[in-house]
C-alpha cells in the first residue's frame, strides 16, 4: 500500500520541469527520496545549484500537484544541491561560484554594478562576497563605506597568514585598497602585480559563499589574465555602455575570455537610458541605443539586461550604501531583478552541463 502511494507521488512529480535546464525532475533524477508518515509526505529533491529562486518555483508547483492529487495529505519538500565535477575543482573551499565582472574600459559603472549585483544576489538568500582586484582604482571600499579599513589577519602555527574579509550589509568584501594605498600600487608592475594578487586571493578565508564576485580592473591586462588562467571561473560578466567606443572594447574582453575558455555568462548594458523623475513615461537614450544588444547578437552572447541612469544611485554609492538597499520599486530595481534572474538561470545551466 505504502509503496503504491510512493509510486503515485513520484509519478505526480516526475513531469515537473526545471525551466533553466529544460528537463523534467524524472530526466534529471532529482527525486531522491519519498517518505510517508501518517498523513505527511516528505520528499527530498536534488537540484543543480544555485538553488535560490528555482527552489521556490519548483516547491510551489510540487505543492500544487500534491494538494490536487493527495488532498488528505500534507507535504514537505527538502532541497539538496547536486554535486558536480565543477564543485570538485574548487580553488577556494566552500565558494561555489566564482564570477568575474569585467569591462573593456573604465567609466562604464562596472564597480557600481558589482556592488549592487552582490546586494541583489544576497536578497535571494545567497551568501555573497566581493574581491576588489582593481589595484589602481579600488572602488568597493567607497561603495560599502569601508574606506580606511584593513584586512584582519592571523598567523597560523605553520607560519601561514590568513586574512579575513570585512563584512557590510551582509556582503563580505576584500579589496586591494585594504592592503595598499594608490601611491604604493602605482609602482607595482607586470609579474609583481599578478603575484601580489594571487597571494591576496589565496590567503583570504572567505568561509561558505554561494557567489564570489571579482571586480576586475578595466581592460585586458595582467590581473585579468592571471585570474582567468589560474582560477576556474564559473563565469564572466562584461559591463558596457551603449556607445560605439565602449562596444569596441567589449570585443577585446570577449576575446580574452574566449582565449582561456572561460564561460561568458553575458553582457550587461549600463547607463542605457534616463527617465526624468518628473516625467516617468519618458525615456532618453543619452549615450545611444542598443549597443549592448548589437554586440551580444554579433558574438552570440546573452544580453542579461539594461540598467537605467539614476542620479540617486551615484549619490548613495558615493556615500557608502549600494543603491539597491534603498531602491525597492523603481526601474533600477526592476532591471537588477531581471538581470539577477538571468544570471542565476545561466549559471545553473552551465553548472549542470559542467557536471555531466
Amino acid at each position: 500500500m505504502e509503496n503504491d502511494l510512493k509510486a503515485k507521488v513520484r509519478e505526480t512529480l516526475a513531469t515537473i520541469l526545471d525551466p533553466d535546464i529544460n528537463k523534467s525532475l524524472e530526466e534529471l533524477d532529482s527525486i531522491k527520496n519519498i517518505d510517508i508518515e501518517d498523513n505527511l509526505i516528505n520528499i527530498e529533491l536534488e537540484i543543480v545549484q544555485p538553488i535560490h529562486l528555482i527552489a521556490e518555483k519548483i516547491n510551489q508547483e510540487c505543492a500544487e500537484r500534491l494538494n490536487q492529487s493527495f488532498p488528505d495529505y500534507e507535504s514537505e519538500i527538502k532541497f539538496i544541491e547536486r554535486k558536480s565535477n565543477a564543485s570538485e575543482r574548487e580553488v577556494l573551499k566552500g565558494v561555489k561560484n566564482l564570477i568575474a565582472v569585467s569591462s573593456g574600459k573604465g567609466g562604464v559603472g562596472k564597480s557600481a554594478f558589482t556592488a549592487n549585483l552582490a546586494i541583489s544576489l544576497s536578497k535571494t538568500g545567497a551568501k555573497v562576497g566581493i574581491l576588489d582586484a582593481d589595484v589602481y582604482g579600488p572602488s568597493q571600499p567607497t561603495m560599502f563605506g569601508l574606506e580606511g579599513a584593513t584586512l584582519p589577519a592571523i598567523e597560523e602555527p605553520d607560519g601561514k597568514v590568513l586574512a579575513y574579509p570585512n563584512e557590510k550589509f551582509g556582503i563580505k568584501v576584500a579589496s586591494m585598497g585594504f592592503v595598499m594605498n594608490r601611491d604604493q600600487a602605482a609602482i607595482i608592475r607586470g609579474p609583481m602585480l599578478s603575484q601580489f594578487f594571487t597571494m591576496l586571493f589565496e590567503q583570504i578565508e572567505w568561509g561558505p559563499l554561494d557567489y564570489l564576485l571579482f571586480d576586475l580592473p578595466p581592460g585586458t591586462g595582467d590581473i585579468q589574465l592571471t585570474l582567468t588562467q589560474k582560477i576556474p571561473l564559473t563565469g564572466a560578466i562584461i559591463v558596457t555602455t551603449p556607445q560605439d567606443i565602449s562596444i569596441a572594447d567589449v570585443r577585446r574582453c570577449i576575446g580574452m575570455f574566449n582565449k582561456v575558455g572561460a564561460n561568458i555568462i553575458g553582457i550587461v548594458e549600463n547607463m542605457s537610458y534616463f527617465i526624468p523623475p518628473d516625467m516617468p513615461d519618458k525615456k532618453y537614450y543619452i549615450f545611444g541605443k542598443g549597443g549592448g544588444a548589437r554586440i551580444a547578437g554579433e558574438k552570440g552572447i546573452a544580453l542579461l539586461g539594461e540598467i537605467p541612469l539614476d542620479i540617486e544611485m551615484r549619490e548613495y554609492n558615493d556615500n557608502g550604501k549600494p543603491y539597491l538597499l534603498v531602491n525597492e520599486k523603481g526601474e533600477f530595481n526592476k532591471a537588477f531583478s531581471s538581470i539577477t534572474i538571468n544570471i542565476i538561470s545561466r549559471l545553473r545551466k552551465h553548472n549542470f552541463y559542467a557536471g555531466n
